[in-house]
């Protein structure tokens, strides 16, 4: 039986169904629970694609239809954008666990935990969607996430930067908005799942900029200068306001940062 978490972590990357990848995380959960030792100096596999269950389609972002959410397949379709986010999550942090080698303990640690709160926060969505009639795969939905993955899959540095510290703070900033309209609408099973998932969603940022910071110690730059040059070859649309500032401010973002991106978004206006 494997017992190294780090290549357990690369059986939930290669998982191909919501099943097995459920499966795969539990196990790897189990597995850290019980202190198993993590072989910090394994080299990880270089995982272009990974597995995925045969739905949801993906098309680009701007293929996607916008809905009312004042219809019940609206809502529908903004949990299940939302379930799959949670779903590419898992791999993103897996992913992270078995591809850079010779960090830390506590970086596994920490991606190890960040993959499973996502994990539930996924079953989460997968129940409320089968509650409003409908199941993951159900609509179609984009890989923005995963592509960024790819961008930063040779830098550990980059992809603390990129991934945690860019695409998964937009989620701070959007989740609110989606909460007043779910709100509005009298959702409030939605509203208490969004709510877990932003109250998560800071911690697993923070550790992006836990690790972001100690890679950047390592290689002695700046963390502050550091960061706003990687977001200058990023697309625009993930800089633009408005902004979480409180919830920003928490998972470890400084105000010169948040500076540095309003003024990258303006630029690009």
């Amino acid at each position: 039986m494997v017992s190294d978490p780090r290549l357990l972590a690369r059986d939930v990357l290669m998982a191909d169904s919501v099943a097995s990848k459920l499966s795969a995380v539990d196990a790897l959960a189990a597995i850290a629970e019980a202190g198993y030792d993590i072989d910090v100096a394994c080299q990880g596999v270089d995982v272009i694609l990974p597995g995925r269950p045969y739905k949801p389609q993906l098309v680009p972002p701007k293929a996607l239809p916008k809905r009312s959410l004042l219809q019940n397949e609206g809502r529908a379709a903004l949990l299940h954008a939302i379930a799959h986010i949670e779903f590419n999550a898992i791999d993103l942090a897996c992913d992270a666990v078995q591809r850079f080698p010779n960090m830390p303990n506590g970086f596994y640690a920490d991606w190890i935990h960040v993959a499973t709160d996502e994990a539930r926060h996924f079953r989460l969505l997968q129940e409320r969607l089968a509650a409003v009639g409908f199941s993951y795969g159900d609509f179609a939905a984009h890989d923005g996430l995963w592509e960024m993955a790819l961008r930063t899959r040779h830098d550990c540095l980059a992809r603390m930067a990129l991934v945690p510290r860019l695409l998964e703070a937009r989620g701070l900033d959007v989740t609110p908005g989606m909460i007043a309209k779910l709100t509005q609408v009298g959702d409030a099973e939605s509203v208490r799942i969004l709510e877990i998932i932003l109250h998560e969603e800071v911690s697993h940022v923070a550790i992006g900029t836990h690790w972001f910071n100690y890679c950047c110690r390592e290689r002695a730059c700046d963390p502050e200068s550091t960061f706003l040059d990687l977001l200058r070859d990023v697309g625009r649309g993930a800089l633009r306001g408005p902004y979480n500032d409180n919830a920003r401010q928490l998972a470890g973002f400084t105000p010169a940062e948040m500076l540095g991106i309003t003024a990258l978004a303006n630029d690009a206006i």
